[in-house]
């Protein structure tokens, strides 16, 4: 069952996303057979929100919270909250999936 993992970055923190991208990128290409969407949450003018979103092919709660607990941007501390939530998806590409 897939989990929408949402990030919110610390205030003041852009520094520390920027130093990191890098990592964070190689990690989520580690990874990519897990991720079914994820991405920068982004401002109305396209500037970066401070924050992202995942949504995750796996199959507990524990797995969604280990997996964004591996992740460069938390293991630097980036992350002022995050929250999981499991996710039914009943549409993808125009295509219904129920």
């Amino acid at each position: 069952m897939p989990y929408i993992i949402e990030t919110f970055d610390k205030p003041g923190h852009a520094d520390v996303r920027t130093r990191e991208r890098d990592t964070h990128l190689a990690f989520l290409e580690k990874h990519k057979a897990l991720l079914l969407a994820c991405g920068a949450k982004l401002n109305d003018d396209g500037s970066g929100a401070g924050g992202g979103v995942y949504v995750v092919d796996l199959e507990t709660r524990e797995e969604a919270e280990k997996f964004i607990a591996a992740d460069p941007f938390s293991l630097v501390d980036l992350f002022e909250r995050v929250t999981i939530t499991r996710w039914r998806k009943a549409y993808f590409d125009g295509e219904c999936c129920l």
